[in-house]
């Protein structure tokens, strides 16, 4: 019986999703509750970049060049994710806790910008109790950047905080775990908010927007409680002065590696991004799809994304470099953008839809590759691992924010030229700005090859496998 019992719970335990990515010092009950910081901005990033965005253009007659200055607010924030993390690893206080106060005043902001934002874009669409015109773009622009301050502080103490938990060997399943559940927090949160959101009312946005800031703020806080061990510190001890800014970020580049990665980072996030806006309208305007067809597209990407995040967890659990992996996430964009290329002449949908699903497998392999190598990245000197995560978000933020706004930007320009007969009559068709901006991205993503290229070293690789494949193995 005592066999039986044993051999049962070993079985049970392999058929738990990332029950291997648990250790000793972070059990699976707590590390699920920790992950609830991605839902919460998951919700956040399908609040501004889907919902909000449709809102302010049909609904609210907002105009589209304000509207994509609002949304692009909070990419102005984003490279203080940098000085977040650093803050993070220095901070000082009475009962020891150092991430979860950055965790806790991130999700407050998230909070306020949240509950603030459905009033200021009803006056800001004209539907004013002021005589101050200027009150609504005051107060849209400022729950924008509070809402994005507070994403990217709780996403930045929060990683910072799941690393610091986690072992060497169980980081990169923690990583992948991660992934997921901020793109469950997204797909649910489009799911019930355009559902509530079908009859559309000025009272039912202020319910949905503000009902969102209240499942924010209980969900981090869930996510929070008791994640970090009270550890009380002698007035002395706050005393002692830190190590500067500057200091921290020079310690930090000495290590040889992280400069060139932020700069893979980048390149290659603007490289994946840059068709965000424009994959849809490329199916419909080019290939003739449906409304319903192209809201495919989304299914497509986020399955081929999961599916990464499978194979990521099985590489990095087999000791596969996570440079390696990205370079595969890479290479797996470049045919994705190649099928979307070619799905046009070749009138194929089919093609088509295989693109969108390998731009998530790509971006989804190259997105937890360097998170990963950002998570595992060995600290020198003042320089913690807040601040290289911290980084790792502003790099990644600020490109995808750039990316967008210079996707739409060249497909603009050049089907204006297109139409005006400037560029010749064999390219005077619409999907001639669709395709440059898609060679562009196969360009990024060769230069980010060509970056990445020295970090992917000869190393040693453990070749040791499990004898079994059970479903602990895959994120999902």
């Amino acid at each position: 019986m005592i066999f039986k019992a044993s051999a049962l719970k070993r079985v049970s335990a392999n058929f738990l999703p990332f029950s291997d990515a648990v250790s000793e010092d972070l059990p699976l009950s707590q590390l699920l509750r920790l992950s609830l910081f991605q839902v919460s901005v998951g919700m956040a990033a399908v609040m501004l970049l889907g919902t909000l965005n449709r809102v302010m253009i049909v609904e609210l007659d907002i105009g589209a060049m304000l509207v994509a200055t609002m949304i692009a607010l909070p990419v102005l924030v984003a490279p203080l994710r940098a000085l977040v993390g650093y803050k993070s690893d220095n901070y000082k206080s009475a009962i020891g806790w150092k991430r979860i106060p950055y965790l806790w005043l991130g999700t407050m902001w998230q909070f306020g910008g949240l509950a603030i934002m459905p009033m200021a874009l009803l006056v800001l669409s004209g539907d004013r109790t002021l005589d101050w015109p200027i009150a609504g773009y005051v107060g849209a622009a400022l729950a924008f950047l509070m809402t994005g301050f507070g994403m990217h502080m709780t996403q930045t103490a929060g990683l910072a905080l799941a690393a610091d938990r986690a072992t060497e060997e169980t980081r990169p399943k923690v990583v992948a775990l991660l992934y997921v559940m901020n793109l469950v927090g997204m797909a649910v949160a489009a799911i019930l908010i355009g559902a509530l959101l079908r009859d559309y009312s000025a009272l039912r946005l202020v319910q949905v927007v503000q009902g969102t800031a209240v499942v924010t703020l209980l969900l981090n806080l869930i996510a929070l409680w008791k994640q970090e061990k009270v550890k009380p510190m002698t007035k002395a001890q706050r005393a002692e002065a830190g190590p500067t800014f500057r200091d921290a970020w020079n310690d930090l580049a000495a290590g040889g590696d992280a400069g060139r990665l932020l700069a893979v980072v980048f390149i290659g996030t603007m490289a994946f991004n840059m068709q965000d806006v424009l994959l849809e309208p490329y199916g419909g305007e080019i290939l003739g799809l449906s409304v319903s067809a192209t809201t495919l597209l989304t299914a497509m990407w986020a399955g081929g994304a999961l599916i990464a995040f499978g194979f990521a967890a099985r590489w990095l659990a087999g000791g596969v470099d996570p440079y390696r992996m990205c370079a595969r996430g890479i290479l797996a964009g470049i045919l994705a953008f190649c099928a979307v290329i070619f799905s046009a002449p070749m009138e194929s949908p089919a093609l088509f839809y295989l693109g969108a699903a390998l731009i998530g497998f790509g971006g989804g392999l190259f997105g937890v590759s360097t998170l990963t190598a950002a998570m595992t990245m060995p600290t020198l000197g003042r320089a913690g691992r807040g601040l290289a995560l911290g980084a790792w978000g502003a790099a990644q933020a600020t490109g995808a924010g750039l990316s967008i706004f210079i996707g739409g930007t060249i497909r603009d320009l050049v089907n204006h030229a297109a139409g005006n007969g400037t560029l010749g009559e064999a390219l005077a068709t619409p999907s001639t700005g669709y395709s440059v901006v898609y060679h562009t991205e196969i360009g990024l993503l060769f230069l980010t090859l060509i970056v990445l290229g020295p970090l992917v070293r000869l190393r040693p690789i453990n070749t040791e496998r499990s004898a079994k494949l059970g479903l602990a193995d895959f994120p999902t």
